[in-house]
């Protein structure tokens, strides 16, 4: 009887038990990364008699969460993945909405500027007209002004995000080491090992990477890079530092074993390194097209109007103003050296980020991105500039080995951008010269807009008197004579221009100066056509094509990050499922195992109360 109140008790015992793991499972059926837990009954060892052995019921040999490594793996991987993707999405659709919106964005105030310059061009001396020009000119300068100040907004934002990340970085980093330390190589609780994986999982959607198990049980963990940011029961401190050459732009690096060591921007996954991935290839970029295109207009429109003459009769001098390249000295340079930057070739400017480096006696040149070779040419001295990119620097102090410094040729110009001038009668619309047919001259041809080839050509507003001898030779002043073929242009003193129809002897045509309060449209006409002219990319893409190119590329980068995130989302609702197809916990499982084991403790406890009755009976029977 004994053996059966045993038994029946073990029994009990074993089914309560399993009936508390079942209930824990429907409890934590919501519970992020939990794990569902099953009992592993074993018999009891059992008792010989001489005859053979009879058994002593049943013990719990184990309560273990369900769980599989790989998909767990598998599961935090992708996690890590879509974190970052889903950051790059979301910042780059920000600058996307930013720049194709109507409100926002530079293509409307660009087109209202030059239909400005158009309407000029159709009334010159309109005083109306003139202010309207500067108006837009302010408007569209101001445009340059907000966007650059947006852009620069969410490159602080993205600071901000670093630094928080990274304090959430450290935080999680330290609940692993500590898990790492309790756990051991003790028999860790279910509970215990489904945190760890839950606060692994966080920590690799911060920062990419990957967990492995160690010999003892204890998990590592390594950012995409390999950088160790939990060893055991160590973990690093995730810091940020200023960048070497731009201090107002923070870098992440770790603390461990008394070192701080730079994280390359390339080597960080999850939300970090779709923050950092934003700022180094959508916003740099950006803000650098931005700028470059602001540079190219500020620069083509001062070239074009100083050409010109204004209502006082004067030459028109800087429309825009234009700021000069930036340049950043690295932290450590040892020497005294310093650049004075200028943009020497509009149609090599590809506005991208250079290091130079001063090595072995010569400076180099490289991709601030890639670090791929830049062509780099010339000395340095003032007769002789370093020429990159399509940038000029003039040297100032001495350099030291190793000295380093990032050009930025027009990632800081948009927001610098401004009108230079604020009389109306300052524009010069005018051309600097005119030709006129004499009055008398008896042929057909009439002169067309005096053009400018060479505007410091220092002749070139001196008076000239073109005579023809016949319909095919001409006189300029005392020179000559020149053959004239019909249609062909004349060229002299910097200026050109053709004539329609046909010129008969004794024909004489005038190129004068032109005087103030002139109402001309030669000047300003040609300005009008400027966002067609092909000037960048070695003189393939116009202005007009830059803006349009600028908006594409920021909406393509946007829309390639959304579509990627859209499709890791589906393969991370795979792992999910995969892994919850094993550790999930499913009810209609859960209500079968409860069902079955209420029936199975009834059971024990029929057990107990058939040894109950057995042992009254017998007492009954001894006391008679």
């Amino acid at each position: 009887m004994a053996n059966i109140l045993s038994t029946g008790t073990s029994a009990l015992m074993a089914f309560q038990r399993a009936l508390s793991t079942v209930s824990h499972n429907v409890a934590n059926i919501n519970t992020p990364g939990y794990s569902r837990q099953r009992v592993d009954f074993e018999a009891r060892t059992p008792s010989y008699i001489g005859a053979g052995y009879v058994g002593n019921g049943t013990q719990i040999a184990d309560v273990r969460r369900v769980a599989d490594d790989l998909a767990n793996a598998r599961l935090i991987d992708s996690g890590g993945e879509l974190a970052r993707l889903q950051q790059l999405a979301s910042l780059s659709g920000r600058i996307d909405s930013l720049m194709s919106d109507t409100t926002t964005g530079i293509a409307g105030v660009w087109s209202n500027f030059f239909d400005a310059v158009s309407g000029l061009s159709s009334n010159a001396a309109a005083a109306a007209d003139r202010q309207n020009l500067l108006g837009q000119g302010n408007t569209l300068a101001a445009r340059f002004g907000q966007l650059s100040g947006e852009l620069e907004r969410m490159g602080r934002e993205v600071n901000t995000g670093l630094q928080a990340g990274a304090a959430e970085v450290n935080r999680l980093s330290g609940e692993i080491a500590q898990l790492n330390a309790r756990i051991g190589n003790a028999t860790a609780p279910p509970d215990l090992l489904d945190r760890r994986d839950q606060l692994v999982s966080e920590l690799v959607t911060w920062t990419g990477g990957t967990a492995t198990r160690q010999d003892g049980g204890a998990v590592n963990v390594l950012t995409a890079g390999g950088q160790p940011l939990v060893v055991g029961s160590q973990a690093s401190q995730l810091v940020t530092t200023a960048d070497p050459y731009r201090p107002e732009r923070l870098q992440l690096a770790l603390q461990t074993q008394g070192q701080t060591i730079r994280i390359d921007e390339r080597a960080v996954g999850g939300r970090l390194g779709g923050m950092l991935e934003f700022r180094g290839q959508v916003l740099d970029s950006t803000q650098s097209e931005l700028g470059r295109i602001a540079v190219a207009l500020g620069t083509s429109f001062n070239a074009g109007h100083a050409t010109g003459i204004d209502q006082y009769g004067q030459r028109g001098g800087d429309f825009f103003t234009v700021p000069a390249p930036a340049l950043g000295a690295h932290a450590a340079n040892a020497g005294d050296a310093r650049f004075t930057a200028s943009i020497a070739d509009l149609s090599a400017l590809d506005g991208r980020n250079i290091v130079l480096q001063w090595r072995d006696g010569a400076w180099s040149a490289s991709d601030a991105m890639t670090g791929a070779a830049v062509p780099l040419a010339g000395s340095g001295n003032a007769d002789d500039p370093l020429r990159v990119g399509g940038v000029a620097l003039v040297l100032d102090g001495a350099p030291q080995d190793q000295d380093r410094f990032l050009l930025q040729p027009t990632a800081q110009a948009a927001g610098g951008l401004a009108v230079a001038i604020t009389d109306p009668s300052r524009i010069a619309a005018a051309s600097p010269l005119r030709a006129e047919a004499a009055l008398d001259n008896i042929g057909t041809a009439k002169p067309s807009a005096v053009r400018i080839e060479q505007a410091g050509n220092a002749a070139l507003l001196a008076p000239a008197t073109l005579e023809f001898l016949d319909g095919n030779q001409y006189m300029l002043d005392d020179d000559g004579p020149f053959t004239y073929t019909p249609g062909a242009t004349i060229q002299a003193n910097g200026w050109s221009f053709s004539l329609d129809g046909v010129p008969a002897a004794g024909d004489r045509f005038q190129v004068s100066p032109t005087g103030s309060g002139s109402s001309d449209n030669g000047n300003i006409a040609m300005l009008a056509g400027l966002a067609d002219a092909m000037q960048l990319n070695g003189t393939s893409l116009s202005l007009n094509g830059a803006i349009a190119g600028l908006t594409t590329a920021v909406g393509s980068a946007a829309r390639q990050a959304e579509y990627a995130a859209g499709a890791q989302s589906m393969l991370h609702e795979q792992a999910q499922a995969a892994r919850d197809s094993i550790s999930g916990v499913n009810l209609d499982e859960e209500a079968a195992n409860m069902l079955r084991l209420q029936q199975a403790y009834q059971a024990a406890a029929q057990i107990i109360s058939t040894a109950d009755t057995l042992f009254q009976t017998l007492l009954g029977a001894v006391r008679r």
